[in-house]
């Protein structure tokens, strides 16, 4: 194991300063088995520049962290005998990092969309690039944690999953995998996240005043989540529509399924325990209400939650998780401890 002076092993982060690289530094800042050692850029127009302290760049880590964020070096990297580099950069960029980090035997987790999708044809139109590296495609595994624990453990290159897709996956996998589900029926999914889903660049629809006091559907049929939650579940029968809260942070998805007239509320219940049940990170609101974003915001929990119309046998389960916690960095934190052989929730409770 590649590990520093402190005896901890050694984690690169490129891409510090956005929503969800800021939650990997907070996170692994009090990990007890990880060092954060090094702090890279990946914007183009910065590769020049001398290196920026971090708590400059982003203060809430003064005093607590002291590493300066670099001007991206990728044998400077290597020469630091790094455990595994995270990458939360853009998608076009991530695109770009990922083969050179594989070819210098680096474990990448990249929390971008870049290496998520199996079929290379689909990035044009909902990522707008030509992806270039089908192998690696086909080498990535997919970092829904708790459905490819075994995966993920020897993975060399980990695609973390999407915000939505995780709120989607986590509750319809286990449904769908016990036949619950009417396999003929579409299955709508609401969601609802917070404005920092949508990155830290601001955009005309992002800004304070556009989003206050207000609340809308967007890119409706067209979110590039959509065809995630389509491999996911090994069908495109269903319907996606993404909404965006005056919040900072949090989703809450609401899932209508049609079950078979045999499923009864206990059947759900059972199902989700056994898949759920000693799943530490996973909260089942069996009896108990049902979630809201403000029970998980700022953790790492996915919160689930259902009831059962049996009239109209169609089965209605909500979902929370903090878009930046299990939705990105916490996951990843999450996939990270298993690919280093660590505590699975180390850093995370």
């Amino acid at each position: 194991m590649r590990q520093g002076l402190s005896g901890k092993l050694k984690v690169a982060l490129i891409g510090a300063t956005g929503y969800s690289g800021a939650e990997i530094i907070r996170i692994l800042l009090r990990h007890p088995a990880v060092e954060l050692d090094t702090l890279m850029t990946a914007n183009v127009d910065r590769k020049e520049t001398q290196p920026q302290r971090l708590s400059t760049e982003l203060p809430q880590f003064y005093g607590l962290c002291n590493l300066e964020i670099e001007p991206l070096n990728l044998d400077a990297l290597q020469q630091r005998n790094v455990a595994t580099v995270i990458l939360a950069t853009p998608n076009e960029t991530s695109h770009e990092l990922v083969p050179s980090l594989v070819e210098r035997d680096f474990r990448v987790i990249d929390l971008s969309g870049s290496f998520r999708l199996q079929d290379k044809s689909l990035y044009l139109k909902w990522y707008g690039f030509e992806h270039q590296h089908p192998r690696l495609l086909e080498a990535s595994v997919y970092g829904l944690t708790e459905i490819n624990r075994d995966a993920i453990r020897n993975a060399r290159l980990l695609a973390n999953p999407g915000c939505y897709p995780t709120s989607a996956l986590l509750p319809l996998i286990p449904l769908q995998r016990q036949n619950l589900l009417d396999s003929d029926a579409g299955i709508i999914c609401d969601s609802k996240s917070g404005v920092s889903g949508a990155g830290k660049s601001p955009t005309a629809n992002t800004h304070f005043s556009e989003v206050t006091e207000s609340f809308k559907a967007y890119n409706v049929l067209r979110h590039r989540h959509t065809p995630e939650i389509w491999q996911g579940l090994g069908h495109s029968q269903l319907i996606f529509i993404p909404h965006l809260l005056p919040i900072n942070r949090g989703i809450l998805t609401t899932l209508y399924a049609r079950v078979r007239p045999s499923v009864t509320e206990e059947m759900v219940k059972e199902c989700f325990g056994h898949t759920y049940g000693r799943d530490p990170l996973i909260r089942l609101f069996a009896n108990e209400g049902l979630p809201e974003i403000k029970f998980v915001a700022h953790t790492n929990y996915c919160d689930i939650g259902w009831k059962l119309d049996g009239m109209h046998n169609t089965l209605i389960v909500i979902c929370a998780i903090d878009n930046l916690g299990k939705g990105a960095a916490g996951q990843a934190v999450q996939n990270m401890n298993l690919m280093l052989g660590l505590e699975e929730t180390a850093g995370l409770l």
